[in-house]
C-alpha cells in the first residue's frame, strides 16, 4: 500500500524523539501534519523544523498534530529536539520503510553523486485517517505557512 490522496493514510509504527513507539494510528479523531525531511541539524530541516515549532501553537488550536520523520536515529532526534526546542515528535524512520510506503524515499543528486534518500515532502491527514493533501518536493521557504492555512481551511469545512 502507498499514500494516495483521498484513501487511507498508510499506517505505521516507530520509534519517536521521546522514547516511545509512535503509531500514526494513535492521532485518529486528529489532523496529522506528516512531514518528511533528510537530515537534522542541516541548515534546510533545522529552518523548516523551527517554522513548525514557531507555528506549533496555531496547529494546535486547528486540532493538528505534527510529526517530522526522517531517517536519522532517535538519539540524534532528541539532540534537535532539545537544540531547538522542538515541541513536537520527531519519528526515526532509519530502514526508511515509512519513506518508501509514502513515496518519498528517492534518487538524488549533490555535487555529481547519486545516492538515494528523503525527498522532502509533507502529508496532511484528515481526523478520520484519510489523507488528503500532499507536497512533495517541498521548497521549505512559505511551505509551512502554506500547510497551516490548508489545515485551517480543512477544519473550517467540517
Amino acid at each position: 500500500m502507498t499514500a494516495v490522496i483521498g484513501q487511507p493514510a498508510p499506517d505505521f509504527t516507530l520509534p519517536a524523539s521521546n522514547g516511545e513507539m509512535v503509531s500514526l494510528s494513535d492521532f485518529c479523531g486528529q489532523y496529522v501534519i506528516l512531514y518528511f525531511y533528510p537530515k537534522d541539524m542541516t541548515p534546510g530541516c533545522t529552518t523548516e523544523a523551527c517554522d513548525f515549532r514557531d507555528r506549533y501553537e496555531r496547529f494546535n488550536e486547528l486540532n493538528a498534530v505534527i510529526l517530522g520523520v526522517s531517517t536519522d536515529p532517535v538519539k540524534r532526534h532528541e539532540t534537535f529536539v532539545e537544540k531547538y526546542e522542538l515541541p513536537f515528535l520527531l519519528l526515526s524512520d532509519e530502514q526508511h520503510q515509512v519513506a518508501e510506503l509514502y513515496g518519498v524515499w528517492k534518487k538524488k543528486r549533490n555535487f555529481g553523486k547519486e545516492y538515494m534518500g528523503i525527498e522532502r515532502s509533507t502529508f496532511i491527514i484528515a481526523p478520520d485517517g484519510t489523507l488528503v493533501k500532499e507536497w512533495r518536493g517541498v521548497k521549505v521557504k512559505g511551505h509551512v505557512d502554506e500547510t497551516l492555512a490548508q489545515v485551517a481551511r480543512l477544519a473550517s469545512s467540517r
